[in-house]
């Protein structure tokens, strides 16, 4: 009898760092990178008889992630204590929202292959962080960093709606592209700042219920979170595949390797004895408050995508990678206010310019506000290439060399004399000179390999110094050899 085909069912915990500048329920530095322990207080390392007093900053920001993604904003939500022993945990317990969170419902809509598929947030709470254990292999000692303890954090988690790899990594990126045009979040996964568990099961294509639940850690990449999600998706169909039990684990991911391997039993609920946290009072919402913040939210990737492809022209992708950037979609704007065409600035954005961030490393802050090249520089060549001024490989070769120099390219093209050629009769007499010198190339065009034209028309482009119109050269070329055929 032939086994039902499996398919995936994928649940995502976020936890995202709030761009607070001090911590959740004490006033040291929520900073990142400071000297070990320097940003530390008797609240935030657990100390006996001190009390946490909640950040209203950290409300506001958690409003805005809800509002943001479609959540109900409770009215009155409840603190708890989530209680467990590690190293890096100074009071024994760390303060979170259990039964009565403040954001709940809710859903994102995500573009996986030309298709929005909507997934939906189980909820959205407030926590604390925990420290940082640091292993010296050398001194074979382990130490504490409480630096980021008790940093805010919101803890996001996804309904089981995600069927693939490919369905998580959009629903990440859009996760993380809304927190950032928020700007509570900087999205830094390398840093920390954006972490991601994964809860994964496969089942029989058309089964309501869930298979045996496994959760994976320490990815810290988008890509990392495909890989790890495909590996154990394989695993898990081989192995019941081959008759075998799955049992619930948290398993971590190993990058060396590419592959999960275990770390311990999973837990449940009922093992962090969550209750109400005493030291703080229930969190009440005034819903004034709220509609003060609704009006406050900025346009957000979602409609922006949308509004560019139906005011700007632009494919779904081109949309969705301008837009997946607040910083970058302010770009793409700001050129096509410089007179940029739309789809030009789309693609020298998307190609050229991101090269040049990723050279710079400039990609992994919240906001780029010092570009290698201005908007305005990058549509004044764009449309130096649409006026067939010059060509599209000279403003290429012209990019970098206007790194940090706010100068027109207009400037530098007249003052070289990089202007494209476009006199008839001087690319004519270039184009006979080629035919003269290459006849083999000339009897294989005649003879019906079409292809042979690229290399005629790529040595007339060397012996005009790359000055020359390929339009006008390939035409050129076509005519002569057209008429020389006997």
């Amino acid at each position: 009898m032939t086994q039902p085909a499996l398919e995936a069912v994928i649940g995502l915990e976020v936890h995202a760092e709030l761009l607070t500048r001090s911590k959740v329920f004490c006033g040291c530095s929520a900073a990142f990178g400071a000297p070990p322990d320097t940003n530390v207080c008797p609240v935030c390392l657990g100390m006996p008889g001190v009390l946490p007093v909640l950040n209203r900053r950290v409300v506001e920001f958690a409003i805005r992630a809800g509002l943001a993604t479609h959540c109900r904003i409770a009215p009155r939500s409840v603190f708890a204590r989530k209680n467990y022993f590690y190293p890096d945990l100074p009071k024994g317990y760390q303060i979170s929202q259990y039964e009565l969170p403040l954001c709940t419902g809710g859903h994102l809509d995500v573009l996986v292959d030309g298709t929005v598929r909507r997934i939906g947030l189980t909820r959205i709470h407030i926590e604390e962080d925990t420290g940082k254990n640091l292993h010296d292999v050398e001194d074979a000692a382990s130490l504490v960093d409480f630096n980021r303890s008790g940093v805010p954090l919101l803890e996001i988690v996804s309904e089981p709606d995600l069927r693939s790899p490919a369905e998580a990594g959009a629903y990440l990126r859009m996760l993380r592209a809304i927190l950032q045009y928020l700007e509570i979040c900087d999205g830094n996964m390398e840093e920390g700042s954006f972490r991601c568990d994964a809860n994964v099961s496969v089942r029989p294509h058309g089964q309501a219920g869930f298979g045996t639940k496994v959760e994976v850690k320490n990815m810290n990449s988008f890509r990392a979170v495909e890989k790890a999600l495909a590996f154990e998706i394989a695993r898990q169909t081989e192995a019941l595949a081959a008759g075998e039990r799955l049992r619930q684990e948290t398993r971590l991911w190993d990058a060396d390797r590419e592959e999960t391997r275990p770390m311990r039993a999973k837990e449940h609920a009922d093992d962090y004895r969550y209750f109400p946290e005493p030291d703080l009072p229930p969190l009440v919402v005034d819903p004034a408050w709220v509609e003060e913040i609704r009006a406050s939210l900025p346009e957000l990737p979602g409609p922006r995508r949308e509004r560019f492809e139906r005011e700007y022209g632009l494919s779904a992708y081109d949309a969705d990678v301008l837009t997946q950037r607040k910083d970058l979609a302010d770009y793409f704007e700001a050129g096509v206010r410089a007179g940029a065409a739309p789809k030009e600035m789309a693609n020298w954005t998307t190609t050229e310019v991101l090269r040049l961030v990723r050279e710079e490393k400039l990609d992994a802050a919240l906001v780029i506000r010092e570009w290698p090249v201005t908007a305005a520089q990058v549509a004044s060549l764009a449309r130096l290439v649409q006026a067939g001024t010059i060509t599209r490989s000279t403003a290429k070769a012209l990019l970098p060399r206007l790194r940090g120099t706010g100068r027109d390219p207009a400037e530098l093209v007249a003052a070289e004399g990089l202007a494209q050629v476009s006199d008839r009769g001087a690319l004519e007499r270039a184009v006979a000179e080629v035919l003269a010198a290459h006849p083999a190339q000339v009897a294989e065009y005649r003879a019906g390999k079409e292809k042979v034209l690229g290399f005629l028309v790529g040595r007339v482009m060397r012996a005009s110094g790359g000055k020359a119109n390929p339009q006008l050269v390939q035409e050129l070329l076509r005519t002569a050899l057209a008429r020389e055929t006997p």
